[in-house]
């Protein structure tokens, strides 16, 4: 790909680097939102659920956040239902379809979607201090390039590598 040596060098460096601070990420991300799953008294799953529902309502049946947040099956289904049982989350039919149920976040939940998304807020703040909208924008796009580069090379290998969704 590159010519350059020390370029190799460098870049084999910066990609153990990159996913090292993939794990240091999770880790500040975890530590800014315990303090609000805790208050409601939610496991870190049911949280995770929760907010992907109540951020991406497009994505509404588990299968779907299990492929997008890349989480166990068996965890996403204990939380689900979990959540149904609080009355956290709604689950209904749509169409004439009766396998699939589409999910969403119910009233009750507004206070802990608003708490959650204000820990979500301060961990952006963090983790882009110091950081441009124009340079925000740019890792957006060299991201979803990595992306796209990890995605086509797992389906040439049959590896199963794939983007962390928050």
């Amino acid at each position: 790909m590159f010519e350059d040596e020390q370029f190799k060098m460098k870049e084999g460096v910066l990609v153990i680097n990159y996913f090292v601070h993939c794990v240091d990420v999770e880790e500040v991300y975890k530590n800014m939102i315990s303090p609000v799953y805790e208050k409601y008294r939610l496991t870190y799953m049911e949280f995770t659920v929760l907010m992907f529902l109540a951020n991406n309502p497009q994505y509404d049946t588990a299968t779907q956040i299990v492929r997008y947040r890349h989480l166990a099956k068996s965890h996403v289904s204990i939380s689900i239902r979990s959540l149904q049982e609080r009355g956290l989350i709604l689950g209904e039919h749509k169409g004439g379809n009766h396998r699939t149920i589409h999910l969403s976040v119910a009233d009750k939940a507004k206070d802990i979607i608003a708490d959650g998304r204000a820990a979500q807020s301060k961990f952006c703040e963090i983790i882009f201090a110091g950081f441009s909208r124009e340079e925000v924008e740019m890792l957006q796009q060299f991201t979803e390039q990595v992306n796209r580069n990890i995605k086509g090379a797992s389906l040439k290998t049959s590896c199963n590598i794939r983007p962390n969704m928050i």
